[in-house]
């Protein structure tokens, strides 16, 4: 498994939700600009979906402008 949990979220949730958030993007813009599916955004913020594929997160991680590591790392 790719992310460690804490408090019933994983440290990708919380992590694609801080950096979407520093750059002042809706979930709904960030899966548009990342080609990644409205509800795969939701679901991964959501902690629902605890290990999403590596491409899923490499879109994720180019189109806020960080590293895969930077999502995944606590």
């Amino acid at each position: 498994m790719i992310t460690t949990m804490s408090k019933g979220k994983s440290t990708i949730s919380k992590n694609v939700k801080k950096y979407r958030k520093k750059l002042g993007i809706s979930q709904d813009k960030l899966s548009k600009l990342s080609n990644v599916a409205y509800n795969t955004i939701i679901k991964i913020e959501s902690g629902a979906t605890y290990n999403p594929r590596v491409e899923t997160l490499k879109q994720i991680a180019d189109t806020l402008c960080v590293s895969i590591d930077n999502l995944i790392k606590e």
